[in-house]
C-alpha cells in the first residue's frame, strides 16, 4: 500500500461536467487546510470574456482576437465574506455568478479545447500549484498539469444525475432554464471533453475512481477520509 509520507501534498480532482468536483475539491481543501483552485472556473472566465467581446459566432472563434484577449487576461481566486468562499475575479471583478451562466456553459467546451487557451491555463495553474498543499479541480489536472500529484481522484456520476443536480443548481439562482436543455448541454460537454485532440478527460491511470450518482457530500467526504487512511497519511 503506497504511504503518503508528505505533510504539504498536491491533489488532483478531474471528472465529468456537474460531477460535483468543485464542492468535493472544496470540502477537501476545508478539511486539509490547503488552497482550492477551481480550474474550470478559469476556462469559463475566458469563456465569458469571449461572449462580451462578440469574438465568438455559431462555431467560430476569432482567434487572433482571443490571442489578444489571452495577453491580458487575469484570473485570481479571492475569498469574500459574502459569499463566504473562494470566488472567481476576472482582471480584478468578481465574475463568480457570471461564468455559472448557461450562455456559458453553452461555449466553454468549445473555448477550453483551443491550443493556446489551455496553455494559458495550465501555465497559471501550475504557478498557483508550485508549493503544494494545493487541491484543484478540473479535466486534466491529474493527467497534464500535475502528472506527478501526491493523490488523484477521478469523479463521475450518471448523466441524468448531473444533469439534475446543474438544473437545480441554476433554478436555486433563480435562472429560467429548460431541463430537456440542461441534459443536452452536458451530453454536448462530455463529447468534446472525452474527444478532443488535446488534454482529453480521461482518468488518469493512478487515479481513484469515486462514483457519486448515489452519494451525498457527507458521504464522499468519509470516503475521502478512509482514502487518507488506507494511505497513512496524517495531516
Amino acid at each position: 500500500m503506497r504511504t503518503l509520507n508528505k505533510k504539504c501534498l498536491t491533489i488532483a480532482v478531474d471528472g465529468y461536467s456537474s460531477s460535483g468536483k468543485s464542492t468535493f475539491a472544496r470540502e477537501i481543501a476545508k478539511k486539509l487546510n490547503y488552497k482550492y483552485i477551481d480550474s474550470g472556473a478559469m476556462y469559463r472566465a475566458v469563456t465569458l470574456m469571449c461572449i462580451k467581446e462578440n469574438i465568438i459566432s455559431g462555431e467560430k472563434i476569432n482567434i487572433k482576437a482571443l490571442d489578444l484577449l489571452l495577453s491580458q487576461v487575469d484570473i485570481d481566486f479571492r475569498f469574500t465574506e459574502t459569499g463566504n468562499r473562494y470566488e472567481t475575479f476576472l482582471n480584478r471583478k468578481n465574475v463568480e455568478d457570471e461564468i455559472r451562466t448557461v450562455g456559458v456553459s453553452d461555449y466553454v467546451s468549445q473555448v477550453s479545447k483551443i491550443g493556446q487557451v489551455r496553455e494559458k491555463m495550465v501555465n497559471i495553474q501550475r504557478k498557483y500549484g508550485k508549493d503544494g498543499c494545493v487541491v484543484m479541480d478540473g479535466r486534466d489536472i491529474g493527467t497534464v498539469v500535475f502528472p506527478a500529484a501526491d493523490l488523484k481522484i477521478f469523479m463521475t456520476a450518471r448523466p441524468e444525475v448531473r444533469a439534475e443536480r446543474r438544473f437545480k443548481e441554476l433554478q436555486e439562482k433563480g435562472v429560467d432554464v429548460d431541463f430537456e436543455a440542461v441534459k443536452k448541454n452536458i451530453e454536448k460537454r462530455d463529447y468534446i471533453d472525452t474527444n478532443r485532440e488535446i488534454s482529453p478527460l480521461k482518468k488518469a491511470a493512478d487515479a481513484k475512481a469515486l462514483d457519486n450518482s448515489n452519494m451525498t457530500v457527507h458521504e464522499q467526504m468519509e470516503w475521502f477520509e478512509e482514502l487518507l487512511s488506507e494511505l497513512n497519511y496524517e495531516n
